[in-house]
């Protein structure tokens, strides 16, 4: 009797290693082949991108954006691999596949937060509208850019402060160093001065700056004239801008603004401070008095 168990048994097992053996063993070998080549070939694309890439931020952003490629590649790899497995190896999935997708959505109602900073940060990464050593304001903060990952973006303030930002929560980007940036000036003079006069200066003052040897090559492009931009109560604004390099408008403008003040010095052009206007009351007719 223990004989003829002994041979159904061997029988069942011959007859299961010449059929659903022989699958299983080409599925894990297709499986062990494809997570080689993917291997390989992540490795292959990091050589050839940190050969072409030309600075140190577009490395990393590529290289986070491979290897989020390659662990999503790897899990689909490995779960339709063991699937196919545990169907040839005579196991229903569909209780599996039921408890998965309950416990999945469980999980995700637990890290909806965790996931959104995710998705947010790989099309942050994918898009680069966000690079290491930008200046961002991203929900509210600004600073300097020098860290993005996945999950997170670290800006240093101009305070030194650290500000960790979850990607999350970013709903804009406002990227302050982008490919070029410009100093605007916004230029309030007395209702006496000359306006065209004024802008002349402006537009003398600019010149001088971009012959400059200290500031020459950070300046795109002469300065821009808008006009009269609005009145307000004591002042004409004059509205102007200069095109710079990335991160060099600020230097831009506070030297600008130092040789402004200094020309309205001498010049003796009113840089006019707030007032208000007062009339003594006086007949309907009668000649107001002066302010």
């Amino acid at each position: 009797m223990p004989a003829t168990y002994f041979m159904r048994f061997f029988d069942r097992a011959f007859e299961w290693a010449i059929t659903s053996g022989v699958r299983v063993l080409l599925i894990t070998t297709a499986m062990l082949l494809m997570l080689a080549l993917l291997k390989r070939g992540v490795a292959k694309l990091s050589s050839l991108y940190e050969g072409t890439l030309p600075g140190r931020a577009q490395i990393k952003r590529v290289d986070t954006l491979t290897h989020i490629v390659r662990d999503v590649a790897r899990i689909v790899i490995l779960f339709v691999g063991m699937t196919m497995i545990l169907s040839e190896g005579g196991v229903d999935l569909k209780p599996l596949m039921a408890a998965a997708g309950l416990g999945g959505l469980a999980i995700g109602f637990g890290a909806q937060s965790l996931v959104k900073d995710l998705i947010s940060g790989f099309f942050i990464l994918w898009e680069n509208s966000v690079r290491i050593g930008d200046v961002v304001e991203v929900a509210g903060v600004t600073g300097l850019v020098e860290e993005v990952e996945l999950r997170t973006i670290k800006l240093r303030d101009v305070s030194g402060n650290l500000h960790v930002v979850p990607n999350g929560v970013i709903e804009k980007v406002k990227n302050l160093t982008k490919d070029y940036s410009y100093s605007v000036f916004d230029i309030g003079v007395a209702y006496r001065e000359n306006v065209d006069e004024v802008m002349r200066d402006l537009l003398e003052i600019a010149e001088e700056l971009r012959r400059d040897s200290r500031f020459a090559d950070d300046i795109l492009e002469p300065l821009e004239m808008l006009g009269v931009d609005h009145f307000r109560d004591s002042a004409v604004m004059i509205k102007c801008r200069i095109k710079t390099e990335p991160h060099k408008q600020w230097r831009i403008s506070r030297e600008m603004n130092r040789r402004i003040k200094n020309m309205f010095d001498a010049k003796g052009i009113d840089i006019p401070f707030p007032y208000q206007p007062s009339y003594w009351g006086e007949p309907k007719k009668g000649t107001p008095q002066p302010t």
